[in-house]
């Protein structure tokens, strides 16, 4: 009864605070930071960026892979199905849909694809995977990725078997009840031989799952296509995301959506697929022993264990401090650190890392204008990767407002509202948290694991717990202001730190972008090769700004391009100016490089995923998977080995007015 009253009283609480911090988040003028974060990269993949990892081992066959199942070794089964035997031996249908308890997964077999056709693959996966090139050559490979191959041997009953994961989520701010991988099916976890990094191996549209609620378990060549790209450009751009290995057709599978459509299957893989979500059916069934038992995990097995978590901060959280952005690590796991009352223990200090992984990677998606959507707490990850890929975008014109899913009328998923909306998830996370952060010292009282929350001791559970999210959430936005700061600062070609840039340079650019409707990627791409003897008069400047025009002018409500002109001279004016203090006069060709290495070419905007996809399920292309996926993992480049220099150049070019600020559907 206790911990009933308990988890409303904190929601309570933290939707109060939620309220509080919401109205204090986005982009209002944050002060300049530190360089990036080593320990926040640690879980980018090895290719990030390079299109390639930086391992150049040969790597291996995938027989030779080594592989193993920590998630299923070290979580609880479902229990009607406890064993691989037991689920192997059921027919599918008994698998589900149907609700699971007290369980984080179930084990579940890929359904058989009949005659599947590897569309395409990523080089870069493989390398970071440690798979050797050629590989997807072999029966084998193909085998594994369209689902008819798993490592587990029915006459011994020994390898590894199969699962998905269950979790539930608030969707558009709703509680929705359980989920879970309704057609994604974990394989195996693989490590890689020379950079020793453990990967979760998943296919998506690899059949039902007891998770799969009304759907059937199915993925449409559409949203694959899109997801193989986007998964690898993300990582390519230095975007914590979630990676995709390849993308199989399913030619027999036909899926009824809005239509009919082709299926399709994308073997996909993450240092972890646990999401908020994950937390979230535990704490809505009042399971505070497998919470327990799932952070303890998340600690020693997702992240490098507890000592890799970071202390407490010796000062408020300041996007300006030292101690905010490089936290000191290594605090044994029993310590608990602070005064009353918000003393910290373990399971605080992994609150604070996934809401820091969280920020560092919001700050990303606003810098680089991607828009994931539809951020449910089901699709945020405990580990900040971009995750489950739907109604994605990245921005076209600069327009905070744009949500490129049609569903989501009141633009909660909006550009603008994505660090907001991410906090609360976190806040959300905080309610799963709760009693052991709350707990402080207390947390491994025997009373307390066993028994709950005694009565006189939830007044101050309550309140540390309180102090603690609210504070969290200061680092969180401190963290956020920091790095996007920093982000914008490169791709403006800045080296230095002025508190005045974010208001007349940053916040400048962005209004004058969204008034003159300018594109956003192209505006910083082309600013790359600006010298400062091309902006020396006022004149000059005015010449210079139909640069970032669109093909047909200038756009946009009440402008004309005299006025046009006037407001990006006056920008192009004060960068000019800022440029010399930090490069001189003779700096420009290496300031170009470098603003080329922060400003990508190409990036795989909707248009070019919705011709991609006309191209390959009405038009029978296959080529073109391969140049658009060598495009996407070297984006920053000038040129590719595509062997079609009009076509690349017409994918980086100016984007066909009709197909400005698309929008998708979630049925994928």
């Amino acid at each position: 009864m206790v911990n009933d009253i308990l988890y409303k009283t904190i929601r309570v609480l933290l939707l109060s605070l939620f309220s509080y911090m919401l109205l204090r988040t986005l982009l209002h003028r944050p002060l300049i930071q530190k360089p990036r974060f080593a320990q926040m990269t640690a879980h980018l993949a090895n290719g990030a960026g390079k299109g390639r990892s930086n391992d150049d081992s040969a790597g291996v066959v995938i027989g030779d892979l080594p592989k193993s199942n920590t998630f299923t070794s070290s979580l609880p089964p479902d229990p009607e199905f406890k064993t691989p035997s037991a689920s192997h031996k059921a027919p599918r249908e008994d698998l589900g849909p149907r609700m699971v308890k007290g369980a984080l997964y179930t084990f579940v077999r890929p359904e058989e694809t009949s005659d599947p056709e590897l569309l395409g693959i990523s080089s870069a996966a493989l390398r970071d995977i440690g798979i050797r090139s050629g590989e997807e050559n072999t029966s084998e490979f193909k085998s594994l990725a369209a689902g008819n191959k798993i490592y587990w041997d029915p006459s011994t009953e020994k390898g590894i078997y199969p699962w998905a994961q269950c979790y539930g989520g608030y969707q558009f701010g709703s509680w929705a009840g359980q989920l879970g991988d309704g057609r994604a099916i974990s394989l195996f976890e693989s490590t890689n031989p020379s950079t020793k990094t453990r990967y979760e191996i998943q296919l998506k549209g690899a059949g039902k799952t007891p998770y799969s609620r009304f759907a059937d378990g199915k993925a449409v060549l559409r949203s694959s296509i899109r997801e193989f790209i986007v998964s690898e450009a993300l990582n390519a751009l230095r975007i914590p995301s979630t990676r995709a290995l390849s993308l199989t057709l399913a030619p027999n599978s036909r899926v009824r959506r809005e239509r009919i459509e082709p299926g399709a299957i994308v073997a996909r893989f993450a240092q972890s697929w646990l999401r908020i979500g994950t937390f979230d059916i535990l704490r809505a069934r009042g399971d505070r022993k497998l919470i327990r038992t799932l952070a303890t995990y998340v600690a020693e097995n997702v992240y490098q264990g507890w000592t890799s978590l970071p202390s407490i901060l010796p000062e408020p959280a300041s996007s300006t401090s030292s101690s905010t952005l490089h936290p000191s690590r290594n605090v044994p796991p029993e310590n608990t650190e602070g005064e009353p009352p918000g003393e910290e223990n373990r399971f605080a200090r992994l609150y604070r890392e996934i809401a820091r992984r969280n920020a560092f990677t919001v700050a990303y998606w606003q810098a680089y204008g991607f828009t994931n959507g539809v951020l449910n707490t089901d699709n945020t990850s405990l580990l900040g990767l971009s995750l489950d890929f739907g109604p994605f975008a990245f921005l076209d014109n600069f327009d905070p407002s744009y949500t490129p899913n049609h569903d989501d009328h009141a633009l909660r998923y909006s550009y603008r509202n994505q660090p907001s909306i991410i906090w609360w998830n976190l806040v959300r996370l905080g309610e799963s948290f709760g009693e052991l952060i709350g707990a402080g010292a207390k947390v491994d009282d025997d009373q307390f694991v066993d028994k709950g929350v005694a009565k006189d001791f939830a007044p101050e559970l309550i309140k540390r717990a309180e102090t603690i999210i609210e504070r969290v959430g200061e680092e969180y936005k401190a963290v956020f202001l920091a790095e996007y700061t920093r982000l914008m600062r490169k791709r403006i070609g800045l080296t230095s730190e002025d508190p005045k840039d974010f208001d007349e340079l940053f916040s400048e650019a962005l209004d004058m972008m969204e008034a003159l409707e300018l594109d956003f990627n192209h505006f910083f791409r082309r600013l790359c090769d600006v010298t400062v003897s091309d902006l020396e008069t006022s004149d000059q400047r005015k010449k210079m700004a139909g640069k970032f025009f669109h093909a047909e002018g200038i756009t946009g409500l009440g402008n004309n391009e005299e006025n046009a002109r006037t407001k990006i001279a006056d920008w192009l004016g004060k960068w000019r100016t800022r440029i010399l203090e930090d490069w001189g006069e003779d700096g420009d060709a290496q300031r170009e490089m470098e603003m080329k290495a922060a400003n990508p070419k190409f990036i795989p905007r909707s248009w070019v995923l919705d011709e991609l996809i006309q191209r390959v399920e009405h038009g029978g292309e296959r080529k073109v998977i391969d140049q658009v996926m060598e495009m996407a993992l070297n984006p920053f480049n000038d040129e590719w080995e595509t062997g079609d220099r009009q076509q690349e150049e017409r994918f980086c070019g100016d984007v066909p007015r009709q197909n400005r600020q698309m929008m998708c559907s979630c049925s994928s």
